[in-house]
């Protein structure tokens, strides 16, 4: 009996022909390549003198007993950096560097907020202020962020057509945010698993409109978190490192996890610090 499956000559099939000349190269798509460590930022100080110093080392030790002391028991600590001159402020930035989380908060002054190197330890800068802050999440995210930067619709948003399933959504939106209890689980829509249209998405954003705070996490992808104008509800979107949308979902919830640091990453930032204040002196 003939066998119905016949392995083909050798020597035949893609791959198994030398490439004419001109003919292209088979291409792969770039893959990520690094993955990112901490390893610790040690400033150039060898030419300076430690009594000029000596105010940046003060304040990097205090923020490393606030770091400490707040992985235990919460709440946040600031340090005023405008009395300094400018070679401690620059050497207090240099060995605090910039992480991976970034956030705006358009306020007057609008505010500016850059997560050093160590997790919880933030760099603040406005119009009228330069301070670090210690804390899970700076109180300036939490002060006011739905206030409308871009007013929210609601349910006046124009219906046009192919708006199918976004305003039951809204109306959930809205339901869980006026009941907004910080004790409850966290309630989340995932739009990248529900039925949609384009014409949803577009409707939705108009009709929660955008609020005050920004805040973006880049690591192997970007991570964008929005305030809306509904209060308690945020626009969490995470994108792959090709920059694809690859979930969106709106969060109820106080802040968004994504956005915090956690107790242990801040108690791990206090001892790093004093590692690295070791290495300076």
């Amino acid at each position: 009996m003939t066998n119905p499956f016949m392995m083909p000559p050798t020597g035949f099939g893609p791959g198994s022909q030398p490439l004419e000349q001109g003919d292209e190269q088979l291409e792969y798509m770039p893959l990520p390549q690094d993955m990112r460590t901490y390893s610790p930022s040690l400033p150039e100080v060898d030419d300076l003198d430690a009594n000029k110093i000596a105010p940046t080392l003060k304040v990097l030790s205090d923020v490393a007993k606030a770091a400490s002391r707040i992985a235990k028991q919460g709440g946040t600590a600031t340090f005023d950096l405008r009395g300094l001159d400018a070679v401690n402020r620059e050497l207090i930035a240099e060995t605090l560097g910039s992480g991976e989380v970034a956030a705006k908060v358009r306020d007057i002054p609008a505010i500016a907020l850059q997560e050093s190197v160590f997790a919880g330890v933030w760099m603040l800068k406005s119009a009228t202020a330069d301070y670090i802050e210690v804390a899970e999440i700076p109180s300036a995210v939490l002060s006011d962020p739905f206030t409308a930067h871009r007013a929210g619709l609601g349910d006046t948003a124009p219906l046009v057509a192919g708006v199918v399933n976004a305003p039951p959504m809204l109306v959930e939106l809205v339901d869980k945010s006026t009941t907004f209890d910080p004790a409850a689980p966290l309630h989340v829509i995932n739009l990248s698993l529900l039925p949609h249209t384009e014409e949803d998405l577009v409707w939705l954003d108009q009709a929660v409109g955008e609020g005050a705070v920004t805040i973006l996490s880049r690591g192997y992808g970007n991570c964008r978190v929005t305030a809306t104008t509904l209060p308690h509800v945020w626009r969490v979107q995470f994108f792959n490192s090709m920059d694809t949308l690859i979930l969106d979902t709106f969060e109820v919830t106080t802040v968004p996890e994504v956005a915090l640091a956690a107790r242990e990453d801040l108690a791990d930032s206090g001892d790093r610090i004093v590692q690295v204040l070791e290495a300076i002196r």
